[in-house]
Order: structure tokens, then sequence, then C-alpha cells
């Protein structure tokens, strides 16, 4: 496996690789890597020739008081385990690399970055959509991966390369899940033992609320209301529990069938955030007068 940290080091390589034919996919980390994470990069792997995954922590992404000082930074077991599944690449490159000192130029993705996190963590679409988009002209691939688990974040970079015409794939990966069915996450490292038990209710509360909808029978606000109020039973400070449509993320109607339940909750000093998807079958319309 190459390691590189410089943009120049980054592009001679793959200039070589383009010029030989080989195909690229591209993996974006902040690095403390889990199974999930490498669950992307064995997906790339399927994809492409050759596998490209960054590890950057990115600072524009934080909000003031947030966990970008402490955020979990294990770069020596993180190499470790993309050498050992066969990453061609890692691009581990400084701020300094990354950001001119001068920079005046962002990118703000409209209508699916104000809500749901976007809310609750001004500037944090913003922050996602600019390195994205840099890391994507920086490595020019023809296929880059991303994990379901942050689906408002895969909508917005989905939204972005469809609006600046970028030529790349965007391809998504299942949610990975513990044997509890808590959602595998850096943050979760923040969680203490017992916290570690209660996390899985979130998770619970989406299955609930997706098993509420396809039965049919309680409107959303209710469903949503039921899932807040067990979370907050459980020792959770919910942020949003919400269900939308998966097209733009805007909240769901009672015609609407293809849906995602997306939730964010704090569990003492960690937050938590999940999703489940579902299609609703539409319902037949009642017959009149035997017509």
């Amino acid at each position: 496996m190459q390691i590189v940290k410089t943009i120049p080091a980054l592009q001679a390589t793959l200039k070589i690789w383009r010029q030989a034919g080989d195909s690229i996919a591209f993996v974006p980390t902040m690095g403390n890597l889990h199974n999930g994470h490498l669950q992307l990069v064995q997906a790339a792997k399927t994809r492409a020739n050759r596998v490209v995954v960054s590890i950057f922590v990115n600072p524009t992404q934080f909000g003031a008081g947030e966990d970008f000082a402490s955020y979990p930074r294990t770069e020596t077991e993180d190499q470790q385990k993309l050498q050992e599944i066969a990453t061609d690449l890692l691009f581990l490159p400084p701020v300094t690399e990354i950001y001119h000192p001068h920079a005046q130029t962002v990118v703000v993705v409209n209508g699916v970055s104000e809500r749901y996190c976007g809310a609750s963590r001004p500037g944090h679409f913003t922050g996602v959509a600019t390195v994205v988009c840099k890391l994507l002209n920086m490595v020019q691939p023809d296929i880059a991966v991303f994990g379901e688990k942050d689906f408002q974040q895969l909508a917005v970079i989905r939204a972005m390369v469809r609006d600046l015409n970028m030529p790349v794939a965007i391809r998504s990966v299942a949610t990975v899940r513990e044997a509890s069915g808590l959602a595998m996450s850096s943050r979760n490292n923040y969680l203490t033992t017992a916290e570690k038990a209660t996390a899985v209710v979130l998770y619970q509360a989406l299955c609930a609320a997706r098993e509420a909808l396809l039965q049919g029978g309680a409107a959303v606000a209710e469903i949503e209301a039921e899932a807040l109020h067990r979370l907050r039973q459980a020792g959770f400070l919910p942020d949003y529990f919400s269900v939308c449509r998966s097209a733009d993320l805007q909240p769901a109607s009672h015609d609407d069938s293809e849906l995602v339940i997306l939730a964010a909750a704090k569990l003492g000093k960690t937050r938590l955030i999940d999703n489940v998807s579902l299609v609703r079958l539409p319902k037949e319309a009642p017959v009149l007068n035997g017509r």
C-alpha cells in the first residue's frame, strides 16, 4: 500500500494508473476505522481496479464546542487495517494541504442541508460538501463510495455531484451494525459500557417506527412522537426523529411511499445518528358504487 501526504504525490500515482487503463474508486474517511469503513473499501475493490482511501479529520465540519480536538485519531492502527485488505493507496494530508490559508470558497448545497443535522450543527454540511468536493477534485475517481449511516450526508453529496456535473458515480453501502443492532461509528468509542447497552434503543425505535409505517394505522406525527418518548424514557436527549421522503429528505406525507426515518440523539456525552429506509405500497382507492 502506498502512503502519500501531498496532492502532487497523490496525482503522480493516479496519472500512472490512468495511463495503464485502471479504473479508480475512492473512499473518503476521517480515520479511526472500524468494520463499517472496511466494508466500504471492500465494496470499492469490487467496483474498480484501484482503490484510494483518504484519512482526514476535517476541521470545517466541526462547530464550536464539538469534538474536533478529541476526535479519535488512530493512524497507525488504520494503516494496518487498510494494508491487511490490500488497499492500493492511502492519502494522509495535513490540514495545510487541503485548505489554503486564505481560502474564500465554500460549497453550500441548499434543500437537503438545512434540516435535521444541518439545523442542529450549523455549517456542518457546508464543511462536508466543501471538503468532499475538494477531495473529489484531487482524486478524480470514477466511483466514490459512502456509507448509508450518514444518510443526510450522502444526500448532500449526491446533490452536489449532480448539480456541479462532477464526473463521478456515487455508490452507497448499507449501514454495518454490531450484533446488538447498534450502527458502527467512531463515536461509539465515547460510550461507557452501560451507555453502549442502552444505545441500541435508538435502532429499536427506528425499527418500531418502520413497522408502524408499514402497518399504516398511525399518523406520521404520532409515530414520531412515540419514538421520541421512547428515547427519552431510555435516557436519551433526542435531537430529532423524522420520517422523510428518501428522494429529497422533505417531511413525508401520507401518500409518500419511498421513505427514510432519520434520528439523532445524545446519550451521555455522545451524539448518535442512525436511520432506516422503507417502501410503503400505495393503498388501493376505495371502490364506490360497485365501480
